[in-house]
């Protein structure tokens, strides 16, 4: 017997990483910006009018497409906005990825890609990183309906060098090619001049990382016009209204404020040093990372377990049981205070380990 079941849209979902209520914790498992959002963003947000709240935001997002191509030097026919950065890659899944040819990306990265390809029913291969967790040009050199990948990866905080990219985007140029740089302010060099060379390449970014504005949800991309008008087609088709006029102003504000940025970035990145040199001295390998986070291996301890033992200290951590990566903690970069904590705990219980012949 038929029931309404049968025609329900069945798919994994993702898991998003844990927001534990502990007033106590140290969370490090998310990848957010320890820092605040910009000055100018606490003070426009004071001085803004709630009256306004009864109209609808600007559907075309205006101001702030305004200034983001401002700020890359851009035309705003090559910036196209949504609801964080998951939300703009869904709309170019759902605008550029409809061939019957299988789209590719990498077998250990971020874990939505897979999700989106089940929901929207598209063909996919997943490409495995080499033995040294990088991206490989060369195994992109194949027929596809699209490859998408981030730069640096996820999880590991790998970098894919320009040149690489490049490679990549040259080879496929049948193809789009989603350059998702969710983590490029921390240090990695970005593809976005590519836009101008090749009219398959789309770069997209975030205000969750390095804005500190993960709870906002500013996400965009950028391209050549043809592209972004093809994207905007389909989120006209889907939701006019996508983003809120509060969201709007203030993520004005954040990108207008340069100095700030740069400074938070310099504490993170300095932090960042500091913390994989700590590491490495007590026995982790990781690669050498360009976003926000550590992805790391202790020689001689089980990911899980140091991970339920951090928990149970209050710090919070991200752990992925999948194949190749169930041995590595992915480790947000906190303040200064907080890695100091985490070292220290790793300090004395791998120490404990070593006294007791666990090691």
């Amino acid at each position: 017997m038929k029931t309404w079941k049968d025609n329900v849209r069945s798919v994994v979902p993702y898991v998003p990483g844990e927001q534990p209520d502990d007033p106590d914790m140290i969370k490090l498992n998310t990848n957010e910006n320890p820092y605040p959002p910009s000055p100018m963003v606490e003070q426009t947000l004071k001085d803004m009018r709630t009256d306004t709240f009864r109209l609808y935001p600007d559907p075309t997002a205006h101001r702030l497409v305004k200034a983001i191509a401002d700020y890359h030097g851009l035309r705003e026919t090559e910036v196209f906005v949504g609801v964080g950065s998951d939300d703009v890659l869904a709309m170019a899944f759902m605008t550029f990825f409809n061939g019957s040819d299988p789209i590719l990306f990498p077998d250990i990265t971020y874990s939505f890609y897979d999700v989106w390809a089940e929901l929207l029913r598209i063909p996919y291969e997943k490409i495995p990183l080499n033995g040294e967790f990088d991206i490989v040009a060369g195994d992109y050199k194949k027929v596809n309906g699209g490859i998408v990948f981030p730069n640096p990866n996820a999880p590991t905080g790998a970098e894919l060098s320009l040149e690489s990219v490049r490679e990549i985007i040259e080879s496929n140029r049948e193809s789009v090619v989603v350059v998702d740089e969710a983590y490029v302010d921390f240090g990695a060099e970005t593809a976005l001049p590519l836009i101008r060379e090749y009219d398959n390449v789309l770069v997209v970014r975030t205000f969750s990382k390095s804005r500190s504005m993960a709870g906002l949800r500013i996400g965009y991309a950028c391209g050549n016009e043809e592209m972004i008008r093809c994207l905007n087609d389909v989120k006209y088709s889907f939701n006019s209204y996508t983003m809120d006029a509060t969201v709007l102003e203030l993520g004005e504000a954040s990108i207008k404020d340069e100095t700030y940025f740069r400074e938070t970035i310099g504490k993170i990145t300095e932090t960042r040093e500091w913390t994989q040199a700590q590491l490495a001295r007590l026995g982790f390998s990781f690669k050498d990372s360009k976003a926000n986070f550590v992805f790391a291996a202790h020689e001689s301890c089980p990911a899980s377990e140091l991970f339920a033992r951090l928990r149970e200290e209050h710090i919070y951590v991200r752990y992925f049981n999948k194949p190749r990566i169930s041995n590595h903690l992915r480790i947000t970069i906190g303040t200064p205070e907080e890695m100091r904590k985490l070292i220290e705990f790793l300090e004395h219980y791998l120490a404990e380990r070593k006294e007791k012949g666990e090691a």
